[in-house]
């Protein structure tokens, strides 16, 4: 199961974090590294700070987009030390770490971590299910990225060696890509009945991708759902058509 799980860092601009990162995640039995659009590249001090987790970083996978590396995950986590003015669903450490190991039997999953400056984008959370909060002392949080890493990681393998407390079966969730490509069908269906402006979308999609985030629709519901799409796509085609063939006739 934890071969499973990926960390996925973004952006990041030091090489000794990849390597303080590799450490972290392989005293917990992980070993799927992912880069994407990193700012430096793995160098001697990522080597040195990786204390013996060269494989680790030797075997780590580099990605151009989020997307790209998210794309045949079936479960993806945001980590997030800041407030945010949209809510989304949101886990603690030891509910992210229940949640990973139980559906990690099944899918690919990934915990994402963004820049050691500024963290995720707001773009970047939306394409995760939940956010994932340290609890950290208010009157001093600053964990830097490999004690984030080496935090959740934690979590991740003590809800491994309970596992056997756990059901085995999980539902049948859809992948990143197939998530992303509903939202895409749902919002040209939302331009498709002009319920959507395109020069003014405002936050319609935002809103729209926290529910169903929120909902988490299994494989079938969202079949379901894209089947709906299509069905009122269909319908706008057959009233166009009328209208068109009444407009010839009474231009006649």
């Amino acid at each position: 199961m934890l071969d499973n799980v990926r960390i996925i860092l973004i952006g990041t601009s030091h090489p000794g974090n990849i390597g303080s990162a590799a450490r972290a995640m392989k005293t917990m039995g992980l070993s799927n590294l992912v880069l994407v659009d990193p700012e430096c590249e793995i160098d001697g001090k990522s080597v040195a700070l990786s204390a013996g987790a060269g494989d680790v970083l030797k075997n780590h996978k580099r990605f151009d987009t989020l997307d790209e590396a998210i794309a045949d995950c079936g479960l993806v986590i945001g980590a997030s030390a800041r407030p945010r003015t949209l809510d989304w669903p949101m886990l603690d450490p030891r509910e992210m770490g229940v949640k990973a190991v139980v559906e990690g039997e099944k899918h690919p999953i990934a915990l994402v971590f963004g820049r050691e400056n500024s963290g995720l984008t707001n773009d970047e959370l939306q394409k995760c299910h939940f956010h994932v909060f340290i609890p950290a002392n208010p009157e001093y949080s600053s964990l830097n990225l490999a004690m984030a890493v080496q935090t959740l990681s934690y979590e991740i393998r003590m809800a491994f060696l309970s596992s056997n407390a756990y059901p085995e079966q999980v539902e049948e969730y859809p992948l990143a890509d197939e998530i992303e490509g509903m939202f895409k069908h749902l919002e040209q269906t939302l331009i498709d009945t002009r319920f959507i402006v395109p020069a003014h979308p405002g936050l319609v999609m935002t809103k729209l991708r926290r529910f169903f985030n929120r909902a988490r629709p299994e494989v079938v519901e969202l079949r379901m759902w894209r089947g709906v799409f299509s069905s009122i796509q269909k319908s706008l085609i057959s009233a166009q058509k009328v209208e068109n063939n009444d407009n010839n006739e009474n231009n006649k």
